[in-house]
């Protein structure tokens, strides 16, 4: 895999409707595959969307109610029924240990799969390699309920016109991308004289909560925030009773912390048409997507600083 994007494979809340599946959301980055919430039919919905389970490295589960983790129970069967050579860690809220057993043995069949289960006892880093990590964050919910949060380090992009004009190649360049700077023929050559700062991609996902600082810290200057907006603001008294985001509102939440795009989801089944969530959070966010099941959304392409 070598493009980055999210696929939405179910796109609805608490049930499933004609045509919307329970969650799910696949995040193709690199040779990573993320699967996000796997709601009841995801693996179907995989198949429509022309993903497979081996494409899946590790699974994100944000809480155990049953639009976030009844598909955990298929999923887990094709892993093994495929032969999925890889280990897959699935992450989760320690307080769902209970429910996440109980899927992964939800019935009869020979296990051969490498699932790892990786509880989260707190928020801060779940995972790292190489440039990319994995973070979790406390969202606000009836149930605990963590959002997580990729980051990919920041890099450098070396100019060729600079380094020929330093007199810099070969094992040069490493030490000077190692070191910051190198001596060339009695001058100082600075990292920053040859190339550009080129800036880490990042991602965020949030799901099931209300406004609060744990939103805001995952979205923070983010490519693309996946976030649910339940609701409409004319039901904004019972999204916050019921532990959920309006389309305003994660809009907010995109605008205040500087996110790039934002991907609208987990819509309530009261609402047929999803025009009324994108004029809502347009009116505060720019680039808003309100995605359907099977659409891909690629993560925005990186900027290049100096």
């Amino acid at each position: 895999m070598s493009a980055r994007e999210i696929i939405a494979l179910g796109t609805s809340s608490q049930v499933p409707t004609r045509y919307r599946n329970h969650n799910g959301y696949l995040l193709r980055w690199d040779d990573e595959g993320i699967l996000f919430d796997p709601g009841e039919g995801t693996q179907r919905q995989m198949i429509y969307a022309e993903v497979t389970v081996t494409q899946v490295t590790r699974i994100c589960i944000t809480h155990f109610h049953g639009d976030h983790c009844l598909g955990l129970a298929g999923i887990s069967q094709r892993i093994s029924l495929d032969r999925v050579p890889h280990e897959i860690d699935v992450h989760f809220p320690r307080s769902g240990q209970k429910y996440y057993d109980r899927l992964r043995k939800a019935s009869i069949y020979h296990d051969v799969s490498r699932i790892r289960p990786c509880p989260i006892d707190g928020p801060g880093e779940l995972w790292r390699r190489g440039e990319l990590s994995l973070h979790a964050a406390r969202l606000d919910h009836a149930v605990e309920t963590y959002g997580y949060r990729l980051e990919e380090a920041d890099g450098r992009t070396m100019l060729p016109e600079k380094l020929a004009e330093a007199g810099l190649r070969g094992p040069m360049i490493r030490d000077l991308i190692r070191d910051g700077s190198i001596e060339v023929g009695g001058k100082t050559v600075q990292l920053d004289d040859v190339s550009i700062h080129k800036r880490g991609q990042r991602m965020a996902f949030v799901m099931d909560t209300r406004l609060c600082d744990g939103a805001f810290a995952l979205a923070e200057g983010v490519d693309l925030l996946v976030c649910e907006s339940t609701y409409l603001s004319s039901e904004e008294r019972e999204a916050r009773e019921h532990g959920h985001l309006t389309a305003r509102q994660a809009a907010t939440i995109a605008r205040e912390a500087g996110a790039k795009r934002l991907v609208l989801t987990h819509f309530s089944q009261r609402y047929g048409s999803l025009k009324p969530f994108l004029e809502e959070a347009r009116a505060v966010h720019d680039d808003v997507v309100a995605v359907r099941d099977g659409d891909r959304v690629p993560v925005p392409k990186r900027v290049k600083t100096a």
